[in-house]
C-alpha cells in the first residue's frame, strides 16, 4: 500500500506541475493580447495614432479648405498656434472687413461647407453681435468660426489628444501680409466690394 500511495502522490504532483505550466502559457498569451491591444487603448485615449505635427497639418488642411470655399475670397493671416498637454490649436484671423449686413451670409457659407464635408455642427451661438459656429469631424477634430470685437472673424481648429511631438509653424501661406511677430493682429483693414457693404 505504501508503494502504491507513493506512486499516486508522484503522479498527482506531475499532473499539477503540467497544469501549472499550462496556466503560465495561458496568461502569457492573454498578456500578449493585452500588449497588442494596449496601443489600441492608447490610440483610443489619444484620439488616433498621429503625433502633434501630423495633427497640426490636418488642422491646417481643414482651415485651408474652408477659407478657400468662402466666396468672394477673404484675406486672412495666421493667428498663434498653441500646444496643450496632448493637443494643438491652429488659428486664422480674417483681415477682410465683414459688415454686420454680410455677417450671416459669411457664417452660412462656412456652415454649409462644413455640413457638406460631413462635419457635425456641435453648437451655434446666434448672438446678433458675436455669433459663432462650432463643428467636429468624425475623427475628433474641432473647428469653429466666431465673430469678435469690431466684427472680425476668427477660425480655430483643435486637434484631438495625440502623441507628443514638436510642432512647426504652419506651411500654409496667407493670401495677404503675414504679420510675422505681430500679436495681437490688427483689426480687419481690407475692404471688399461684397463683404464690407454697409461697414463704416
Amino acid at each position: 500500500m505504501s508503494r502504491r500511495f507513493q506512486i499516486v502522490v508522484v503522479a498527482l504532483a506531475v499532473g499539477f506541475t503540467l497544469s501549472a505550466c499550462g496556466s503560465e502559457e495561458g496568461p502569457s498569451g492573454a498578456a500578449g493580447t493585452t500588449v497588442t491591444e494596449s496601443p489600441k487603448g492608447t490610440k483610443g485615449t489619444k484620439g488616433n495614432s498621429m503625433d502633434m505635427q501630423e495633427a497640426a497639418e490636418r488642422a491646417d488642411g481643414m482651415l485651408d479648405a474652408v477659407l478657400k470655399k468662402i466666396d468672394p475670397e477673404v484675406q486672412w493671416a495666421h493667428g498663434p498656434t498653441t500646444k496643450g498637454s496632448c493637443d494643438v490649436t491652429r488659428r486664422r484671423t480674417v483681415m477682410t472687413i465683414v459688415s454686420a449686413d454680410r455677417r450671416q451670409s459669411f457664417l452660412d457659407q462656412v456652415e454649409k461647407f462644413w455640413r457638406t464635408s460631413d462635419y457635425r455642427i456641435k453648437a451655434k451661438n446666434d448672438d446678433a453681435v458675436f455669433p459663432a459656429v462650432y463643428a467636429v469631424t468624425k475623427d475628433g477634430f474641432g473647428i469653429s468660426v466666431s465673430i469678435r470685437a469690431k466684427g472680425q472673424a476668427f477660425f480655430e481648429a483643435d486637434t484631438p489628444c495625440v502623441k507628443e511631438s514638436k510642432v512647426a509653424d504652419s506651411a500654409s501661406k496667407p493670401n495677404g501680409p503675414a504679420y510675422r511677430g505681430v500679436y495681437p493682429l490688427p483689426s480687419p483693414n481690407v475692404r471688399s466690394d461684397y463683404w464690407s457693404v454697409g461697414a463704416s
